[in-house]
């Protein structure tokens, strides 16, 4: 996963998918989210479970133990063949378990004429459902942000198709299975199973070229999902 996606819909259209009978104990503004073009660093609306209930919270993409700080650019995905025994999540895994709320995720393929040019392509449910990514985040307790929170996104292994357009993919787990993984009374041995095996397969999914303006960040409009037509190369294996 490169590192872009989308969460444009209002928080109640992706809460009505999930479907949990978890409390929101957090409010929300429902006004389409409207962002086209999410980046690392920047703070996302995460949905996470408390004592209470699950709350919906603001917060920034990327983490990194208070160890590692400093070192390079906090880790924006944990790799899921890893996650659950590495000791660089050990703090998050497994009662950070978080969900990141989507409706397609970006890749860039490499030009094989010409390796310093890059094709985006964006990767959504067939459906064009809403979608959940399995993550992993800290989130300090109270209205004020903190340094110290941030989320990662679990990523595995592409399988099929996918994998000419990149060689790993975000966990993306169904409402039933997303509304186990935030469950309060989950086992480490059952969230491990949710991760590893439970990821939407290739085939619930579409893929498709798009423009370049979604290399530039401050680009953030719905035009940066529509297909573009006439790309070679790896159009093969689109699914429309």
């Amino acid at each position: 996963m490169c590192g872009r996606f989308v969460q444009s819909q209002g928080i109640a259209d992706y809460l009505e998918v999930l479907a949990s009978d978890r409390k929101l104990v957090s409010g929300y503004d429902n006004q389409p989210i409207g962002r086209y073009n999410i980046a690392p660093s920047t703070r996302v609306n995460i949905l996470h479970g408390v004592p209470d209930g699950l709350r919906i919270d603001p917060v920034r993409w990327g983490w990194a133990p208070f160890w590692a700080k400093g070192k390079r650019p906090d880790p924006i995905n944990a790799r899921v063949e890893t996650v659950t025994t590495g000791k660089f999540f050990k703090q998050l895994w497994p009662n950070g378990r978080a969900l990141v709320m989507a409706d397609g995720w970006y890749e860039w393929v490499k030009d094989p004429d010409d390796p310093k040019k890059k094709q985006p392509y964006f990767i959504r449910l067939k459906s064009q459902a809403p979608m959940f990514f399995a993550a992993l985040a800290k989130v300090h307790p109270g209205l004020e942000p903190n340094e110290d929170d941030g989320f990662v996104i679990i990523t595995a292994a592409s399988d099929q198709g996918m994998v000419d357009i990149h060689d790993r993919r975000p966990v993306v787990l169904t409402p039933e299975h997303s509304r186990e993984w935030v469950e309060s009374d989950l086992n480490a041995r059952r969230a491990e199973e949710l991760a590893l095996e439970c990821c939407q397969p290739t085939k619930d999914f579409e893929w498709y070229p798009v423009s370049t303006a979604v290399g530039n960040v401050r680009n953030q409009g719905a035009e940066l999902i529509k297909p573009i037509q006439g790309i070679a190369g790896a159009g093969a294996q689109l699914h429309f």
